[in-house]
């Protein structure tokens, strides 16, 4: 490579949670660089996850962690061409990419679920991720199914 990496951004923690990881949610989630509107969609499905999930003891940033944990892929497949064809190589996942996809699933399946408001829509996909089910959830069944059923291009890694 020619060119250096580029330096890694620091993100501030947000003004609720302090934590970094909710700000870079919270990043994904905007649209248009609406970054309040992205806060308050957030900051509005932790307060619905925090009155629908009472009994359970747990703060709602934990049960969206958990969530997030939940539908966090280990291993994906990569297209790879070898002599002619292409093979699904089954690939482990890079931890910065981990966390990047996760939250892209649940944001996507989030927007995908009929209901009223963003908000609403991103509370019940939360929960459902906790609970193990839901879109996102199926989609990580999915990549680690599609990898080990393509476990025997696992030689071809590059």
């Amino acid at each position: 490579m020619r060119k250096t990496k580029p330096k890694k951004r620091i993100l501030l923690p947000d003004p609720k949670f302090h934590d970094a990881l909710v700000t870079r949610f919270v990043n994904n989630l905007m649209l248009q660089g609406k970054k309040s509107i992205a806060y308050a969609i957030f900051y509005d499905s932790m307060d619905m996850i925090g009155e629908k999930m009472k009994d359970s003891g747990k703060a709602p940033v934990e049960i969206w962690k958990k969530a997030l944990e939940n539908v966090t892929p280990q291993i994906e497949v990569k297209s790879r061409r070898v002599g002619g064809a292409n093979f699904q190589v089954p690939t482990e996942v890079r931890p910065e990419r981990k966390i990047s996809i996760s939250m892209k699933n649940l944001i996507l399946f989030a927007r995908k679920r009929p209901g009223h408001s963003m908000a609403e829509k991103l509370a019940a996909e939360i929960m459902a991720a906790y609970n193990s089910e839901g879109g996102a959830f199926k989609k990580k069944e999915d990549m680690h199914k599609m990898a080990e059923a393509n476990k025997a291009f696992a030689h071809f890694r590059f």
